[in-house]
């Protein structure tokens, strides 16, 4: 895109403020400054009684008609230190902002660190010369410009390596696939099986363009946060400190400040992060890798409800457009959005289906619950394997997708359950600290003595979570021995476990260094992590996800079990010293369901095909596109109404795309009251992606014009999501 020329004196600028969309102010506002400007300027602006931070989104010579320079407020201050938010990032904010109904000022400010709206010019060049202290103690220049005097001292007679990194051969499979990015001009899905080698794949893939061009940047994109560290510290391995830095939630405010600025001056030739660091700022973005494409954490639940893999694709097309940027988005088992855009040739798919040095993938063992013993948490055939497995000192992984003790405490005198008081939803039943504890509002209680309706002292837990099984499993294990004697060691990673800093690394460093023999966790255990020792995993309580009301839970399901199974058997040399069997055990009830045919033969593209088959007769995504009308009040009543009365208006109003949208009627969300406030949704559906979007920039008019009247009186939020991924 073509920079707007800046003036050579005063000018008049429409500037981008985090302002709600309903506010009524528009996307931008006009101010007058003395000094010359550029578009994507960082400025300080008054806002009422506030002086705020704010974008420079274009430059004018002229005032807007109507106004004089009497009338607009001046530009308080500029921060001529940093260089401007470029045009094709601009043009990312700008498009997320009118896919997904968005205002654009709350988009472009949240994409930068909250950190950089505390400060004034001087506050940021004292932060600036720190960065530039240590860049400079590394061994880097600031700016994208650094060139062949920054690489000499900093001693990199290879800009793609560290001085000291060592790189594996790549594998006949990974080299192949080098080869197809190398010419690629597509966006690539990489099919590869866990275990394949995909993280090789996105190293080598930076190499290359790290030698080809020094001063190039990489975004690598992970679904959360715990995979952050394994992976950075493979490409600080690699390429050296310096030269990578993380962006996520989880940075203190100064850390992602520091990591935002280092990669929008360039000093940063790779930028890891979570979905949030698909808006970095990234001068010469020349490659993005979204590992894990398949998860749904990649589709923000908040705010501008946007998907990181999708503006992944579109951000790499609006950067090729001046010089060459590459997406390759990596599963074992891809969306099937993504697997569909591949099979209509839009991506161009890539294959690694063996893994590293010949490692076999899991064999799947379906325990049928119907011959086991009633209410039993572990079967005794899978008992007995854990037991073996860790007497030859092998590692094994229990997979239950829940957390807590168990799900709720009932009576079973009168009825009564832990219900939470705020929330339609069950309070859980946490052991460890004798709470009961809602997972939607984090309202709190002690367990009652006694049953709070009757009286009754006999108030037991029913189902099961990660805590009951960690501690049944050390109970049973109690005299199950290692191959030196010692007792077998149960441990467990979920969020509650890994809720103290610094947990989470050192229960991973447990596992990884052999000090845990059975690892009981939910779905953060089966994402991504490279455990070296893990020969079986078992999946508990999977039937849910076969028969759930959600059309993407088999999908969901499918992935879950196979992206755990991949945890199993990494190590080849390992698993043939042992001469064990990597396998992967599923208790299930319906042992015959088609999933786990396909699971079984690990062929997802059997299962893609069959799930694709099904969309395809109900029209159901990718072959419809849909969007959510989310309302929240006091009353379900009024979150109702106000959505009923949002398609009358429209219906009446015969707004563009309408013809081709069909709107549901509304209907509470499946845990419809959450910390006292009441949801509902309306879904809207239409086999064209132009048409829907149509409609939904047209009914944005009137459903802020509707919030002011009867019932949007009593409302008190309402949002649009844009491709959801759950209903």
């Amino acid at each position: 895109m073509t920079e707007q020329l800046a003036p050579t004196a005063a000018c008049w600028v429409e500037v981008v403020l985090a302002t709600p969309a309903h506010s009524g102010l528009g996307d931008s506002l006009s101010y007058w400054s003395s000094e010359p400007l550029q578009p994507g300027a960082l400025v300080r602006v008054p806002l009422g009684v506030r002086e705020v931070l704010g974008i420079v989104w274009q430059v004018h010579e002229q005032p807007p008609d109507g106004l004089s320079a009497d009338s607009l407020k001046p530009v308080r201050e500029s921060f001529a230190a940093l260089p401007p938010l470029q045009a094709n990032w601009r043009a990312l904010i700008a498009f997320a902002a009118r896919y997904y109904q968005r205002g654009l000022g709350e988009v472009a400010l949240a994409a930068l660190p909250p950190q950089l709206r505390e400060l004034d010019g001087a506050a940021l060049l004292r932060r600036l010369k720190k960065l530039d202290a240590a860049a400079l103690g590394a061994g880097v220049v600031a700016g994208a410009g650094a060139g062949a005097d920054a690489q000499e001292r900093a001693g990199a007679q290879d800009p793609g390596l560290a001085p000291a990194a060592v790189v594996p051969a790549p594998s006949p499979e990974q080299a192949a696939v080098l080869a197809a990015l190398a010419q690629s001009t597509q966006p690539v899905l990489l099919f590869g099986a866990t275990g394949s080698g995909k993280t090789e794949v996105y190293l080598r893939a930076a190499q290359a363009l790290l030698q080809q061009d020094p001063q190039a940047q990489a975004l690598v994109l992970v679904p959360e946060i715990n995979l952050t560290p394994q992976l950075e510290a493979r490409f600080c391995e690699r390429f050296g400190a310096h030269g990578v830095v993380a962006l996520h939630s989880g940075l203190s405010p100064a850390q992602r400040l520091r990591h935002w600025l280092a990669a929008h001056r360039g000093q940063a030739r790779i930028v890891l992060g979570t979905r949030m660091a698909i808006f970095a700022s990234l001068p010469r973005l020349r490659l993005i890798v979204v590992d894990e494409e398949h998860d749904p954490s990649y589709k923000s639940q908040d705010g501008a409800r946007y998907s990181a893999r999708d503006l992944a694709v579109y951000r790499a097309r609006l950067e090729s457009g001046t010089a060459r940027c590459q997406v390759i988005l990596g599963s074992a088992t891809p969306a099937l959005e993504s697997w569909h855009a591949a099979e209509q040739g839009r991506y161009q798919r890539l294959q690694m289906p063996g893994r590293i040095a010949g490692a076999a993938l899991p064999r799947l063992r379906l325990l049928d619950l119907n011959q086991q013993p009633k209410q039993c948490l572990i079967a005794p055939p899978l008992l007995a394997q854990l037991a073996a497995r860790a007497a030859r000192g092998e590692q094994s992984l229990v997979l239950l997708n829940r957390r807590g003790y168990a799900p709720v405490l009932a009576c079973h005198a009168c009825g009564w359950k832990s219900d939470c008081p705020h929330c339609s939803a069950h309070a859980v039943f946490h052991k460890l600290d004798r709470s009961l504890r809602c997972h939607h509002c984090g309202h709190a209680t002690p367990v009652p003595r006694a049953c709070p309706a009757c009286g009754n002292l006999d108030i037991a837990p029913v189902g099961r979570g990660t805590e009951q099984v960690e501690e049944h499993l050390g109970a049973l294990l109690a005299e199950a021995r290692r191959p030196d004697g010692s007792p077998v060691r149960v441990a467990r990673l979920d969020a509650d476990s890994t809720r103290a800093k610094g947990s989470l690394h050192s229960r991973l460093a447990a596992m990884h260094e052999g000090e845990v023999d059975v690892l009981v966790g939910t779905q953060m255990v089966a994402k991504g992590h490279d455990f070296r020792r893990i020969t079986l995993v078992a999946g508990l309580n999977v039937d849910s996800g076969l028969f759930s009301s959600d059309y993407r839970a088999p999908e969901r399901l499918f992935a879950l079990l196979l992206q755990a199974a991949g945890r199993a058997g990494r190590d080849a040399a390992f698993v043939a010293a042992q001469q064990a069997e990597v396998e992967l055990w599923v208790q299930t009830w319906y042992p015959q369901h088609p999933l786990f045919a396909a699971l079984a033969r690990h062929d997802y593209p059997a299962f893609a095909a069959q799930q694709l088959r099904e969309r395809a007769s109900a029209q159901m995504p990718p072959f419809s596109f849909q969007a959510l009308l989310r309302a929240e009040a006091r009353t379900q009543a009024t979150a109702q109404a106000w959505l009923q009365a949002a398609a009358d208006a429209a219906r009446s109003a015969s707004l563009p795309g309408l013809a081709q949208s069909t709107l549901y009627p509304p209907l509470p969300l499946t845990v419809q009251r959450v910390a006292g406030v009441e949801r509902a949704q309306m879904l809207v559906e239409s086999p064209s992606r132009p048409a829907l979007q149509a409609f939904l920039a047209a009914w944005q008019p009137l459903l802020h014009a509707l919030r002011r009247q009867p019932p949007g009186r009593g409302l008190l939020r309402w949002a649009i999501d844009v491709d959801p991924v759950s209903l």
